[in-house]
């Protein structure tokens, strides 16, 4: 429990109930520990909060002894389950993310277009609401047939039936049972529709061919498997089928051909959020470091995509308001 302790609280040391639970570390990873080998452990409800990046987030926040709970999980099904995904699932993985999932992206229509020689058409999909949609039995269902430790079943099944319905954004389990979830339409994609370019992050996925027509055909027989195997469904106002140089709007950058820019929404947030930054450190409520970070944060999203003159502006404004002599 002391290692699930250590991942947990990296970066969140200054966080008031990481600290408080801290005073009393020893009794209360004890406790913990006492209650998971008595089976009398129970999870404790969540505290919910909104976030919007961009659109309107409920996230349900665990406690600090459930969320060390999670992570000593987390620790012991990801390397069960990460050796059975599909290469090109990006989401919550190691070595993975949203940058390596876009320049996979750009690789599959370099392979698809022979460079663009020929046409190349992109079919975008999104699952409707996804994490409330999980069926917990189904999911159950899915992780047993790996896990064959009893007691690590019984932890699962508390946590996965801490939560009314579907699984709580927020918990670090949720990311891998998603990607266990969805792992089921990974391997239909790919071992019973043999598309040669599909890629997935969470609930957002993309096929690369060159003939719509077949795109098009891939629908409903994605729709039929969803609903059938995973009681899920597509979002009808989200399945796209377009030309790959009319630009993919994927993972917060909108891909062409020959380069890749980023999406005007992330942009307009971006900004929104440094002129926030720089009128807290202005008025003294952050130091600079803090800023310092969230500026490293934006240049690091910028260098994996063409961003030149972007990267000059956002410099400019921070740099303008850092020396800008104070009132």
């Amino acid at each position: 429990m002391c290692n699930s302790w250590e991942r947990f609280k990296y970066g969140k040391t200054k966080k008031p109930d990481v600290i408080a639970f801290e005073k009393n570390l020893k009794n209360n990873l004890n406790a913990i520990q006492k209650d998971l080998k008595t089976k009398k452990y129970v999870h404790a409800t969540y505290s919910t909060f909104f976030v919007k990046d961009p659109k309107l987030r409920k996230i349900n926040k665990a406690c600090v002894g459930d969320r060390v709970v999670h992570h000593a999980v987390f620790s012991k099904l990801y390397p069960i389950f990460d050796q059975a995904f599909i290469f090109d699932s990006y989401s919550c993985r190691l070595e993975k993310g949203t940058h390596r999932a876009v320049r996979r992206l750009h690789a599959f229509f370099k392979k698809e277009s022979r460079n663009n020689s020929r046409l190349c058409w992109v079919l975008k999909c999104d699952v409707k609401k996804f994490f409330d949609s999980i069926d917990q039995d189904i999911l159950m269902g899915l992780l047993q047939n790996r896990v064959k430790d009893k007691e690590v079943i019984w932890l699962m099944e508390r946590i996965i039936k801490s939560f009314p319905k579907g699984l709580p954004l927020g918990n670090i389990t949720s990311q891998l049972f998603a990607n266990i979830y969805l792992n089921e339409l990974d391997q239909f994609i790919k071992q019973g529709l043999k598309v040669k370019y599909y890629i997935r992050y969470c609930d957002d996925f993309v096929i690369l061919n060159t003939d719509p027509e077949y795109l098009k055909s891939l629908i409903p027989k994605m729709e039929a498997f969803l609903k059938d195997r995973l009681k899920l469904s597509l979002h009808p106002t989200k399945v796209i089928i377009k030309k790959y140089r009319q630009g993919i709007d994927f993972l917060g950058y909108v891909s062409f051909p020959r380069f890749t820019i980023l999406r005007v929404k992330t942009k307009k947030r971006m900004f929104k959020r440094v002129k926030a930054r720089l009128v807290d450190f202005r008025s003294g409520l952050i130091k600079k470091e803090s800023l310092d970070a969230t500026l490293l944060s934006y240049l690091g999203m910028l260098k994996h995509c063409n961003a030149f003159l972007l990267k000059q502006k956002l410099l400019g404004l921070a740099s303008f308001e850092i020396d800008k002599p104070w009132k």
